[in-house]
This record gives C-alpha cells, structure tokens and sequence, in this order.
C-alpha cells in the first residue's frame, strides 16, 4: 500500500494523522509526507525566510521519525494558499502522480484557518486531474480515483468521526515527531503558554475513550462519488 498525507504547513500532519502514518510504517505501507505552505510565518521574531529553512528541515527529520519514504512541500507562503492557483494545483497533481497513492489523508473542510480548507479542496481537486491524461505535469496520468480521508480537527471541534485508529503503540513516535519541530512547540509555550505536546496527547487521549482504547486519531471520508470505497483503508 501507498499512502499520501497532505497537510497545510509543516507539522500539521504529525497533529492530526502521525500515529496513523507510524501504523502505516509498521504494516509495510510506503508513506509519502506533503505539507503545502512552508509555514514561514508560524512565529513572531524569527523572519519569514529564515523560518521556512528551519521549518522544511523540521519537517523532513519528523518524516524520518514517521518512517516516511519522501517528504514532498509545495513551498507556498502562508495564508497565500488557494485551489485557484493553478500552478499550485499542477504541483499537488504531480505529488499525486508521482506517488501514486491507494490512499489520501488530509484536512477536513471543517478545520479551523482557511489554509487548512484550503488544501482541503486542493487536494480533491488534484486528486482528480492527476486522472486526466490532457493536463500534463512532469510524471504521467494516474487514473485512479483515489479514496480520500479527512484528518481531525485541531482539539476535535467541529468534527464528527467516522473512523477511528488505535495509536496506543504509536502515541510516543507521534510526539517524538512532533516534538521535532522544535520552533512551534517552543512558539506556543513562549507566546501562547500552551504546551503543546501535552496538548496533542490529551487530544489522542479524549479520541481514544471514545472508541475504547488508551488513544486513537480520528478520520472521516470522502463521500463524493466515486471516492466511497467499501473497505477499511486506515491501518
């Protein structure tokens, strides 16, 4: 199996699906990590274009703790994220063509920010045009409609689960890699005084009373036609 998880900035995937990624790993899946903005502007002191450096390079050593094949950004600038750029849109086509995934998790349209909507809507709309042969991008056509997950929101709110994955094996390697990027949690403790690691294990704790394990992460999916599948996809 190959799994693709598209997330808006850096870090939002370890938040919201990397205990599931880490489950995918154990269970020989190749897993391919995306995030789309480059999150240069998660901070207050530190300048945008620096950011963006330490931030990628964040990113690419919480995949490695992940167990991630390849971590994929799309480079754009925060709060500049829309499904009308097309040339962003080509980009999320090519990832898709590129990994070929049997799978995709991202955003709920539910999320709390317009970028993470954003990349929402991306994302199902270049899942579909990674199909169309006529749109050429540098890999070739992918056909498969690919069937879509979306991941929890930030603290659950809004969000009405439909699946639930058991990470009680994979919680410590979920914040091993979150914990990786280092200037957001060192960024909400300082400027937000939220420890955020805490924060995201209680989440993983509360989404796991309610399907009965000690903690989970919690999905929905994507009910457009053709995308519903009758299997279960999540590990």
């Amino acid at each position: 199996m190959r799994v693709l998880a598209v997330g808006c900035h850096p870090d939002d995937l370890e938040i919201g699906c990397g205990g599931t990624l880490n489950k995918y790993v154990e269970n020989g899946a190749e897993v391919f990590m995306c995030h789309v903005a480059n999150g240069n502007l998660g901070h207050v002191e530190i300048p945008p274009a620096k950011l963006a450096v330490i931030r990628a390079a964040e990113a690419k050593r919480a995949g490695e703790i992940i167990g991630a094949t390849k971590v994929f950004s799309l480079d754009v600038g925060d709060t500049y994220v829309t499904e009308f750029d097309e040339a962003v849109v080509d980009q999320m086509t090519d990832v898709i063509r590129e990994v070929r995934p049997d799978v995709i998790i991202t955003h709920s349209d539910v999320d709390y920010m317009r970028d993470h909507v954003q990349v929402n809507r991306l994302v199902f709309n270049a899942s579909f045009m990674s199909g169309i042969v006529q749109r050429r991008t540098t890999h070739p056509a992918f056909a498969p409609i690919v069937p879509i997950y979306y991941m929890d929101t930030l603290a659950g709110v809004g969000f009405e689960p439909t699946h639930y994955v058991d990470i009680s094996g994979n919680i410590e390697v979920k914040l091993t890699a979150l914990a990786a990027h280092d200037s957001q949690i060192a960024w909400m403790r300082e400027h937000d005084n939220v420890d955020f690691l805490d924060f995201v294990r209680t989440c993983s704790r509360y989404r796991g009373y309610q399907c009965g394990v000690p903690f989970a992460e919690a999905f929905t999916t994507c009910r457009t036609w053709p995308r519903p599948d009758a299997r279960n996809l999540l590990p």
